[in-house]
């Protein structure tokens, strides 16, 4: 077969993250609710936070976690040829923050743009890229996940301000005739809006509204539906992604889930036969960090990761969005 039509996949070919400095810790939150350090513990298997400073915002973050990316894997930026953010917590409303980060780097690329499915952001902006890839036309392609959900945490709302940080990870892809990116199974259904949302801010309450809430600018959560609803769909959609591949979880080298709460992670693993020491996890030092949870977790245990090894990743997020991806790793210790 001619060199130019052999099969292209997509690759992770390196890696970066960045954490902003402050905590916030349990021992914080004892101070202003009705919590305890034990309580927290139990329930969601989180320690501390990072919280990103007011003045600044979700790009940044995404900037220093790119910076981080082309210092160690001596990337050049000036040949992305596209650069996709995962959030839901952008900027601003106009123009998107991939655009803004592009301008802050001092590149123009071909497509920049932003993708929001919540927790499930990072694994539906991949699989997007995956395909810029696979068709042929994109060489270098960014994919960011990045959240500043500190800013719409109610400090004072125990069900919440518990469990979300902020921070932001980065993944770069390139062709590669070996596999990359095996497969994923992406979903959304819509049905469970009301159980995790921000309802204030958009069109259908606009902050402009006469007699506007401020409690509709926070993230809200029915906990006990969503933490059913996650097992459920994150273990079916594991399952599904590797049965459809011919593969049996013993033939998975690493879970890496989205970091929602330590009790789902250790539940999708039971439900899917995983070893526990097969499963990433750093929801204890930094909580749900939204799309950035997945990248940040690739990022952090790079060192651990063998090339050629078969990952599974899993997420689950507000709508609901869910679904699970299968790669090869691509990087060399």
């Amino acid at each position: 077969m001619p060199k130019e039509l052999e099969k292209m996949y997509a690759v992770i070919t390196a890696v970066g993250g960045y954490l902003p400095p402050n905590k916030r810790t349990n021992q914080d939150l004892e101070q202003v609710t009705e919590t305890s350090d034990e309580w927290i513990t139990k329930r969601t298997g989180i320690k501390e936070r990072r919280i990103l400073s007011e003045n600044s915002a979700t790009s940044d973050m995404a900037i220093k976690a790119i910076e981080a990316l082309v210092e160690k894997y001596k990337k050049d930026i000036h040949s992305i040829d596209a650069l996709i953010v995962a959030t839901s917590t952008p900027d601003m409303p106009m123009p998107s923050t991939a655009n803004i980060i592009c301008e802050k780097l001092g590149i123009q690329t071909h497509l920049a743009f932003d993708m929001n499915a919540a927790c499930s952001g990072f694994l539906y902006a991949l699989s997007t890229g995956s395909s810029l890839v696979e068709s042929g036309r994109f060489k270098n392609v960014v994919v960011i996940g990045a959240d500043n959900i500190s800013t719409y945490v109610n400090l004072y709302d125990r069900s919440t301000n518990i469990l979300f940080g902020d921070g932001a990870g980065v993944v770069w892809l390139e062709p590669s005739p070996e596999l990359g990116l095996i497969d994923s199974l992406l979903y959304s259904n819509g049905t469970g809006r009301e159980y995790l949302n921000i309802e204030g801010g958009g069109t259908q309450y606009p902050y402009s509204a006469d007699g506007y809430e401020a409690e509709k600018s926070y993230i809200k959560q029915d906990g006990k539906v969503v933490f059913k609803h996650a097992i459920e769909a994150m273990s079916k959609a594991c399952l599904e992604v590797l049965e459809k591949n011919n593969l049996l979880v013993e033939n998975v080298h690493w879970l890496v889930p989205h970091q929602a709460n330590k009790r789902i992670i250790d539940a999708v693993g039971r439900e899917i036969g995983i070893d526990e020491e097969k499963t990433v996890v750093n929801i204890e030092k930094y909580g749900n960090t939204i799309a950035a949870t997945i990248p940040l977790c690739l990022w952090e245990n790079a060192s651990d990761m063998k090339k050629g090894e078969i990952i599974l990743l899993t997420a689950f997020g507000a709508g609901f969005s869910w679904g699970a991806s299968l790669l090869r790793w691509g990087i060399e210790p």
